[in-house]
């Protein structure tokens, strides 16, 4: 795994310059820097280096071809880079290999099979930069599900690029101006999606796709798409079917297989253990191939409802894993906060961010890479939140769309504090929790057109951030545009297509590298092997979710290795006590930050619907926990960045 980061623009390129860029990503590679600059151009490429594989200086990057055409600098892992060396000898006869590491292999591809090529035969995590000198042309790339991140764009005159925006900060023509349009899109969903990133003029490039510039960086093209999710969805979908066991029995392979892939390494490796169906089952299958116990590493909290750690001990004793937990106090998952600004370098405010990065820190201390669940939610039907947009669908999809509003025009205004008073009267099992806080979310609910409506109206926050951020217009996303979905049978398949594109790229992948970079530990997503998001689609929806239960086909693999009795409980989220922490402990911080002078001398937000939400909060009259954490994720970016 590694770092990054270069700029085209400014003759000759000053080598000093992409140093400083490179040195802002150190802890994404800290075994060795390199710089390479082609005067000429104008162009300068930077790597910050973790040896993974071939630890020698024959993996030292920026790496050029041998013919000298090429330059390259690669963030990433290829999987199959044994297999593709293979093929490039049998179609390109002898290769003089100077070196075993998957960035020879990758470069040698480009410029055989040219990058469309390349990519497509790729199985890997990666984002990366291809300077060709000959074509005066620069690649950037990034690999199909977005586990690797890149960012690029122009700042004044100078084109720029890194794996993080703080190495575009560094060049002197770094501009800078926050986006209010991609702050709203933020408010919405707690991150801000691709293509967009925080600064207006640096985008973010999608998943699966590579972006051609050249003209001295002046011309930067649409960027191209090599792997299509919507075609695999809905070729998958159409191609539906398979008998339960023999459906199995190929999970079984291919994971066995993706998880073997990513076990390679010349440094100790490890997994992430929550106890969990997704971690279980790539901890299982990583034993299961594995002559010496595996290390694996959970978090603990002392607070019942947020604690893992047991199931995951649990499960480790039945593997026979080397198992490391560390129960955390809330004071030492707090001193974290100050440091999340500078960890996700952009607004982010998925509050699971605190116990993954902790879970990094203590996996980073016994191992270099660690294998982690992450893409069995999107992939096989895990969200709690898929089965209640079903069944509440299924049964407001059949009232009449004005009846509707007209229910909700009623819910709106109904007094959610004084029914609540009032439900205090009733035996406890008849009492319904946070009346106050659920008739508002029913009254938008009833108000929607369709099922994707309803399902972007669950997974957002601020239901209309441009009410919050002044001056703003939220752009148009695949959330909003059912007309964009490619055609699937129904609200199922849309709404993990919905996720595959959005939330797991933007937000959970987002969390899982920048914690683990920030303290130089390599994350690698088995679930998340392209043959494996394919094979999902082709697995019918009902073995997917069969008898009220989630991710039915991964469950029938993973019992193959751990008993069913071990694994049954309630699924639990990767979360911190946030609503009651802003309550007690962190509520002199969040006035702080939140401050209504501020708010306004500041200019993005208004203050007022803030304001309001935090002394509702406060009191306990409302829970605005999430919506709170956003604005105070932004705050406290801005703090550490303007």
């Amino acid at each position: 795994m590694c770092g990054i980061a270069g700029y085209w623009g400014g003759v000759p390129a000053e080598r000093s310059i992409a140093e400083r860029m490179a040195c802002c990503i150190e802890t994404r590679g800290p075994d060795d820097t390199g710089v390479w600059a082609d005067d000429q151009a104008g162009l300068a490429l930077a790597h910050q280096r973790l040896a993974i594989l071939d630890l020698s200086p024959a993996g030292h990057q920026p790496m050029h071809s041998p013919c000298g055409r090429y330059a390259l600098v690669y963030n990433g892992e290829i999987y199959n880079h044994q297999d593709l060396r293979r093929e490039l000898e049998k179609e390109g006869g002898a290769f003089d290999w100077r070196g075993h590491s998957d960035t020879e292999t990758l470069l040698a591809g480009l410029r055989h099979w040219g990058v469309q090529g390349a990519l497509e035969r790729v199985n890997g995590m990666f984002a990366f930069a291809l300077w060709d000198a000959s074509e005066r042309t620069l690649f950037l790339a990034r690999d199909r599900m977005g586990e690797k991140p890149l960012y690029y764009g122009r700042s004044g005159d100078t084109f720029l690029f890194g794996s993080e925006l703080k190495a575009l900060k560094a060049h002197p023509n770094w501009q800078g101006d926050v986006d209010r349009d991609a702050l709203a899109l933020y408010m919405r969903h707690n991150y801000v999606p691709a293509p967009w990133s925080i600064y207006r003029g640096i985008a973010k490039l999608p998943p699966a796709h590579y972006v051609v510039v050249c003209e001295d960086g002046r011309d930067v093209r649409e960027p191209v798409c090599y792997w299509d999710l919507a075609k695999v969805a809905q070729q998958g979908v159409n191609a539906a079917s398979g008998e339960p066991e023999t459906l199995t029995d190929e999970l079984d392979a291919l994971l066995r297989d993706a998880v073997g892939r990513r076990m390679a390494a010349d440094v100790p490796l490890g997994a992430f253990l929550s106890g969990g169906y997704d971690s279980t089952t790539v901890a299982a299958l990583m034993q299961a191939q594995s002559e010496r116990p595996v290390k694996t590493f959970s978090i603990g909290f002392h607070e019942e409802g947020y604690n893992e750690a047991k199931h995951a001990k649990a499960v480790a004793e039945h593997l026979g894993t080397d198992h490391t937990e560390l129960y955390v106090t809330p004071e030492e998952a707090m001193a974290v906060i100050p440091d999340l600004p500078s960890i996700y370098d952009e607004p982010f405010s998925d509050s699971s961010q605190i116990p993954t990065y902790l879970v990094s820190q203590l996996a980073r201390q016994h191992v270099t890479v660690s294998l982690s669940g992450d893409g069995g939610d999107e992939l096989f039907y895990g969200y709690g939140r898929y089965f209640t947009a079903e069944r509440i669908w299924n049964k407001l999809g059949r009232v009449p769309l004005p009846a509707r509003r007209m229910t909700a025009g009623l819910v709106r205004h109904a007094p959610g504090q004084a029914l609540e008073r009032a439900m205090t009267a009733l035996p406890k099992h008849l009492r319904v929790q946070h009346l106050a806080d659920r008739l508002p979310k029913l009254a938008e609910i009833l108000a929607h057109p369709s099922g994707e409506a309803f399902y972007r109206e669950m997974v957002s926050h601020a239901k209309r951030p441009d009410e919050l951020v002044l001056g703003a217009n939220e752009p148009d996303t695949i959330l909003g545009r059912p007309d964009r979905l490619p055609i699937l049978p129904g609200l199922s398949e849309r709404m993990m297509y919905l996720d595959q594109k959005t939330y797991l790229p933007d937000d959970i992948l987002t969390k899982v590298d920048r914690a683990s970079m920030a303290v130089s530990l390599e994350a690698r997503v088995p679930l998340l092997d392209h043959r494996l998001v394919e094979f999902a689609w082709r697995v019918p929806t009902p073995l997917k979710h069969r008898d009220g239960q989630g991710k039915w086909l991964l469950r029938q693999v993973l019992y193959r290795y751990v008993p069913r009795e071990v694994m049954e409980r309630p699924k639990m989220g990767f979360g911190v006590p946030i609503e009651h922490w802003l309550r007690g402990p962190l509520r002199e911080w969040a006035e702080e930050l939140l401050d209504e002078k501020r708010l306004r001398e500041e200019g993005f937000f208004d203050p007022l619907p803030i304001r309001k939400m935090w002394k509702e909060h406060v009191s306990g009259k409302r829970r605005w926990h999430y919506y709170l954490w956003d604005v105070l994720m932004f705050q406290a970016w801005l703090d550490r960045w303007k």
